[in-house]
């Protein structure tokens, strides 16, 4: 599995848990990346994934939210 992937895993099993809930704002792209050890693009494509998915929203300027 890739780490994009796992990423993107876990944010949707932190989403189906409900430790993220509808309309939170998930950390900045930076964040992420540092927590996780990773580029930012490597973030950027996980999140592109969960975008494809729907579950975030992207709204630019503002920052990624849990569709709701």
């Amino acid at each position: 599995m890739t780490i994009w992937r796992q990423i993107a895993d876990d944010i949707a099993e932190d989403v189906r848990a409900g430790r993220l809930s509808d309309g939170a704002r998930l950390p900045a792209y930076a964040d992420l990346a540092d927590s996780y050890g990773v580029a930012v693009g490597t973030v950027k494509r996980a999140v592109l994934e969960l975008r494809r998915e729907g579950i975030v929203t992207v709204v630019v300027g503002r920052g990624t939210f849990i569709s709701e």
